[in-house]
């Protein structure tokens, strides 16, 4: 990146914009950030350097960034606030700040602690929603009916990325990565696991169903184009690497024939994976595993799922509830 180019897209002086490209360099080829993830990281620094310049009337330079007090970051934060941003674009935005920081010191010596002091927005966390057993299995049925806009072969690979999300718990990205080598000793009845490359560059070793496993022999045995090695096994209609969006657009299409809340999403089969096995009674750490959770306190969310399942059902049936 040229530092001209730096210095307009970061708002930053020529020192500081370089820095600030190399970290997004470093977070894509060493920490293996997702395209998606550099992108915000990138928004996130345009913003704070944007604002710095106006705040302080001039491009930032490393020695402003070194010398920045918590009252300034403060006042990026609540900048951020007043145009509009949520709580959970503050907190990331923070965390961004925070990351880059981190990366300042140990690659170029500068280090600022006044980050450290500065505390993100408050965020409940969320309950993920799952659909039931129910929902699951009409979902899947439904998404194999192929038509006269939907060839068989599309409805094939539908249903196989959706069994691969519900009966493996992946998320989209991981089963829109998967290569004819990955699912190979599959279909060739060699292995009935899946070995998973996740978030952080993280490997697990997931467990197959065969129901799974017959849709992927499906999707393979329609498919009318030629899978080339080492590229994304699911195909979109004109040949290219699906899009996650398609998947996105099927669970839409789904839920309205299925009468299905807007929850109903294809992150929603992961949830269920989890907290149906949580149901049957599955180990949390066992779970833990097979989602890929770096910490078991992000698989604990599923035990108050259940929970409140639990407590649902309790009301409804209950004489005196």
């Amino acid at each position: 990146m040229k530092s001209q180019d730096a210095t307009s897209l970061f708002g930053l002086d020529d020192s500081a914009a370089k820095a600030a490209g190399d970290f997004l360099a470093h977070m894509g080829r060493l920490r293996r950030a997702s395209p998606r993830t550099i992108e915000a990281y990138a928004r996130d620094l345009r913003q704070f350097g944007a604002f710095l310049k106006d705040h302080f009337g001039a491009p930032a330079s490393l020695d402003v960034l070194m010398e920045l007090k918590p009252l300034d970051f403060r006042a990026f934060l609540a900048h951020r606030r007043k145009s509009g941003a949520g709580s959970r674009t503050i907190a990331r935005q923070l965390s961004t700040l925070r990351s880059f920081y981190n990366w300042l010191e140990r690659d170029r010596g500068i280090s600022n602690p006044a980050i450290s002091a500065v505390r993100g927005p408050h965020l409940p966390r969320a309950l993920p929603h799952p659909v039931n057993e129910t929902e699951a299995r009409a979902a899947l049925d439904l998404a194999k009916e192929g038509d006269a806009e939907r060839p068989a072969w599309i409805a094939a690979r539908d249903l196989a990325v959706l069994s691969l999300l519900y009966g493996c718990g992946l998320r989209i990205s991981e089963a829109l990565a998967l290569t004819p080598e990955d699912i190979a000793p599959l279909v060739e009845g060699r292995a009935d696991i899946l070995s998973i490359t996740g978030k952080g560059g993280k490997t697990r070793l997931v467990p197959v169903l065969p129901a799974v496993t017959a849709a992927l022999k499906g999707y393979l045995g329609l498919v009318p184009l030629v899978l080339k090695p080492g590229a994304p096994v699911f195909r979109g209609a004109r040949g290219g690497p699906l899009s996650p969006r398609v998947i996105q657009l099927l669970t839409a299409r789904l839920r309205g024939a299925l009468g299905l809340p807007e929850t109903a999403t294809p992150h929603a089969l992961r949830h269920s994976f989890a907290s149906h096995l949580l149901a049957a009674g599955a180990d949390l750490r066992a779970i833990q595993e097979l989602l890929g959770h770096a910490s078991l306190s992000t698989t604990q969310i599923y035990t108050r799922v259940d929970a409140a399942a639990l407590m649902a059902q309790y009301r409804k049936a209950h004489p005196r509830a």
